[in-house]
């Protein structure tokens, strides 16, 4: 287990709950998989090695059976569908959005419907139906349409608020988007997790989730995830748990 200062008031939490006979339940997401790569080899090897559940959002216009074959035999790994290319279709002056209505909606949905059945034929095992909307965002509109092809969930960045179908959301994403593009700081992201572990021993039940991206990791995120897996795998108040737990 690390010695790192940064990370003992993540540790001073976990024994609160450890004291309170409490398991704070975790899940991890990560981003943009399409083929394998030594990137996604590396994390593989972090989810068998601590033994952890892990959840790909696949892309699934791009992907194919070089991706299927890598997985198969990872029985810690889910899949679910990323969007169907990941383009952003919003103009210049507005956040990226694939999952937006600067399309004809049927158009969109079509798609989610084409990604859905794709990728539940290519991981018949180990597929879950939920959406990850590239860059977490997608328009309220096309929520309430979503079930009658099968998804069962949503998964976005934040509390989770009231919606059409379940939300399973992230709340913790390890990359500094706006900044350095690499690793956030180990302190500032273990404020971010036990500020999130405090708002749950409150009372909100919803499970935390870790986002990450592993095309674009550098050392400082890749020792993130080692070093909270050393922290929290064997703990007694943790709980890691695949994403299908979490879908109603």
């Amino acid at each position: 287990m690390s010695d790192r200062a940064e990370w003992q008031p993540l540790r001073d939490e976990l024994r609160r709950w450890a004291d309170a006979g409490r398991k704070a339940q975790l899940w991890f997401r990560d981003d943009d998989a399409i083929e394998p790569t030594d990137a996604l080899d590396r994390l593989l090897a972090l989810s068998k090695d601590f033994d952890l559940p892990m959840t790909l959002a696949v892309i699934p216009a791009p992907t194919g059976q070089p991706l299927v074959e890598r997985l198969l035999p990872e029985k810690r790994v889910t899949v679910t569908v990323h969007g169907w290319t990941h383009r952003n279709y919003a103009p210049d002056e507005a956040k990226k959005q694939e999952l937006g209505l600067h399309r004809p909606q049927a158009v969109v949905l079509d798609e989610l419907r084409e990604g859905f059945d794709k990728l539940k034929g290519l991981y018949p095992g180990q597929f879950a139906p939920m959406l990850v909307p590239p860059w977490n965002r997608i328009d309220k509109a096309l929520l309430p349409e979503l079930a009658a092809f099968g998804y069962r969930a949503v998964s976005v960045y934040g509390l989770a608020k009231p919606r059409p179908i379940p939300l399973v959301n992230t709340h913790v994403d390890i990359m500094d988007w706006h900044g350095t593009r690499g690793g956030r700081p180990h302190a500032e992201l273990v404020e971010l997790l036990v500020g999130e572990l405090r708002n749950r021993f409150e009372g909100n039940e919803e499970p935390i989730g870790i986002l990450t991206h592993h095309l674009v990791h550098d050392t400082l995120a890749w020792s993130f995830i080692e070093t909270l897996f050393d922290e929290t795998a064997a703990h007694a108040a943790v709980d890691w748990r695949p994403v299908g737990d979490f879908m109603n």
